[in-house]
């Protein structure tokens, strides 16, 4: 879906724009399906082991991770997107659908940015004995805060699409928005990559429930954070950035590829395995920059 003019100038004002309807259901579909194949998988290695009881099988996707992660927080060991490397997820990264939507922000020329998560955040009441929300309630921060300061002037954009619902009863996202033009705030280890606590924004947050099929698109200098999910599913996401290629990407220890080019679309990468091995070379031969920008 290509943005109008006015949600451009929305997201140019705001730093965030909630683009409903961006996808259909059968856009992210397989990216589904393969992550209930990896957390069966997962979860039958666990029952084998004697570290769960109850596989569960009849529970639907959305509740079926915080079920199991009740009993083990391993069902989620491997589960990321550069460490499953699944190829339902590789092909997604190109779907057209997102990508039209992305250029109307970034332009023709795509280079998917290494900096990609697909997040389970299970209930509140799954999560082991921890503060509530425990370590899956995000703290107020930038995305430019996990990018080296090479990229300050890169258009990195950040693409958070739900898999299913996203409430704020299940802890969606809170942006302050307006402020993006302030560029980067400075940021602590102190609560895990966050925003200095005498720095933040007097501007009052906005939350952003959205649904599947929805693109949330932020600016790599918009203040966010994630709550405590307090209903009884789990709060299912893919969090991608993109850019123009040829910017620098903030994380040069991992792969960037081109995934759009209009004039030079030989460019444009296809090989899923080449995709595969150049994530385990990055893992196996470390080189490179990786690094929060933490005080």
């Amino acid at each position: 879906m290509k943005l109008t003019d006015a949600q451009i100038q929305e997201f140019n004002t705001n730093g965030v724009l909630i683009a409903k309807n961006a996808m259909v259901s059968g856009d992210t579909q397989p990216v589904i399906d393969e992550l209930s194949e990896f957390i069966d998988r997962r979860a039958h290695e666990l029952y084998a082991e004697e570290k769960i009881s109850d596989l569960h099988q009849d529970a639907p996707f959305e509740r079926r991770y915080g079920l199991l992660y009740d009993q083990s927080t391993e069902i989620g060991k491997g589960l990321d997107i550069m460490h499953m490397r699944g190829k339902a997820m590789f092909e997604f990264l190109s779907n057209d659908n997102l990508l039209d939507t992305v250029e109307s922000l970034v332009g023709s020329e795509i280079t998917c940015n290494p900096i990609q998560h697909v997040r389970p955040k299970p209930p509140a009441k799954f999560d082991g004995g921890q503060p509530v929300g425990g370590f899956h309630a995000v703290p107020w921060h930038q995305d430019a805060a996990v990018m080296m300061p090479e990229a300050e002037n890169s258009n990195v954009i950040t693409c958070w699409l739900p898999l299913g619902e996203c409430t704020i009863e299940m802890g969606c996202m809170q942006v302050i928005p307006g402020v993006h033009r302030h560029e980067y705030i400075r940021h602590q280890k102190e609560g895990g990559t966050t925003i200095v606590p005498d720095l933040m924004p007097d501007v009052k947050p906005e939350y952003l429930e959205c649904s599947r099929g929805d693109l949330v698109m932020m600016s790599r200098f918009t203040p966010h954070h994630s709550t405590a999910n307090l209903s009884d599913k789990c709060r299912w996401s893919i969090d991608l950035r993109y850019q123009p290629t040829g910017q620098h990407t903030g994380r040069t220890a991992h792969p960037d590829f081109v995934v759009r080019s209009r004039s030079n679309p030989e460019d444009v990468r296809t090989d899923y395995e080449e995709w595969c091995r150049l994530w385990i070379d990055a893992f196996e031969n470390p080189r490179g920059v990786s690094m929060h920008r933490t005080d």
